[in-house]
């Protein structure tokens, strides 16, 4: 099968504390090295009582110092949020700390409330989407002659892989112009998906940074030794996720047995169409979603995320959905090697 990655929030669980979260995330970071991950995000949220993610550079430092080979990386920082320049000073800093490791993603949503977002000092009012502007301006500091005079220090010079995130066509749009990677947030907004991966690879421009498109696909994995255990577990995210949607976030709950057969009809249509990215259950269960997943949209990459209550059980969960791509390598590795992108160094 393609290479597998990790997204973390690192939740906040109920009744526990961020410091254990951070705990948790090293923890995790180290046993997806283990089992041959290819890269271990960390997204920027903020206000959220049950994402604890938001200093995602600092978090990003702490993962990097222990492990020795994963990526590590944002998916992402939310550039709007920030000034190009202070990003490029961020992850110069990361490079040179953790030298071809670091990994940019950059989104354009602010990753909170407007609440928040005001209180983050962004300008709410302005009519013009800065955002492709931003990620230009971003790449230039990185870059070994830079057109403005303000010099990112560490960032000159520095091979930073700059990745577009999105869950609609926009950032498919962006990420074929600038010819970098695109990531879809396919693991909770699936409704574009296949439309922005048409749109990405027919349009795609290739650059100094990336010869050929080359897709990651956020994917929901809920692994377990029986389909009932991985549902009883994947009840934790569908709670959060009903918690975000109705308005009421929360840390993330312990799971509910039969959770989705108790909410109301529109609510369990909303989770069903957003697990339409997602494996739930035994190995085998989870090995024919994934393989039909990646026929459907011939993904280059999966971005695995597991919002689990119980860290022994994500732990397991990762290391299945492991195991299901070790079984699935050598039937595949024809296939990948004719369709899996080798660009720069941007992946």
């Amino acid at each position: 099968m393609i290479p597998f990655s990790v997204l973390d929030l690192s939740p906040i669980l109920q009744g526990s504390t961020a410091a254990q979260s951070f705990h948790n995330t090293r923890d995790l970071a180290q046993h997806a090295e283990g089992l041959g991950y290819r890269r271990y995000w960390l997204a920027e949220h903020h206000g959220m009582p049950g994402i604890a993610s938001a200093a995602t550079a600092v978090l990003i430092g702490h993962v990097a110092g222990a492990t020795k080979t994963i990526r590590v990386g944002a998916g992402g920082i939310m550039l709007p949020n920030h000034s190009p320049l202070v990003i490029a000073e961020q992850f110069g800093t990361l490079e040179s700390l953790y030298p071809g490791r670091i990994d940019l993603g950059l989104g354009r949503a602010p990753g909170s409330d407007q609440a928040t977002a005001r209180a983050m000092r962004r300008n709410l009012n302005s009519d013009s989407d800065e955002f492709p502007q931003d990620v230009i301006e971003l790449m230039d500091y990185f870059s070994d002659a830079p057109l403005q005079p303000v010099r990112a220090v560490p960032g000159r010079g520095l091979n930073v892989p700059m990745w577009i995130l999105g869950s609609s066509t926009f950032g498919a749009q962006l990420a074929a112009h600038l010819g970098l990677p695109y990531a879809f947030a396919s693991h909770f907004a699936p409704q574009q998906m296949m439309q922005a991966i048409d749109i990405y690879r027919s349009s795609f421009k290739p650059s100094g940074r990336l010869a050929k498109p080359y897709v990651m696909l956020g994917f929901n994995v809920f692994a377990a030794d029986t389909d009932q255990e991985a549902h009883f577990l994947a009840s934790s995210m569908q709670q959060a996720f009903v918690n975000l949607r109705t308005g009421q976030p929360k840390p993330l709950p312990p799971p509910v047995e039969g959770y989705i057969d108790q909410i109301a009809p529109p609510l369990r249509s909303m989770l069903d169409q957003v697990l339409t990215s997602a494996a739930i259950g035994s190995p085998g269960t989870v090995r024919k979603a994934l393989e039909a997943f990646i026929a459907r949209t011939g993904a280059d990459e999966l971005m695995i995320t597991a919002q689990m209550f119980d860290h022994a059980a994500r732990r397991r969960s990762y290391e299945i959905a492991a195991e299901v791509r070790g079984a699935g390598s050598a039937s595949a590795a024809d296939n990948i090697a004719s369709r899996t992108q080798r660009p720069v160094a941007a992946v």
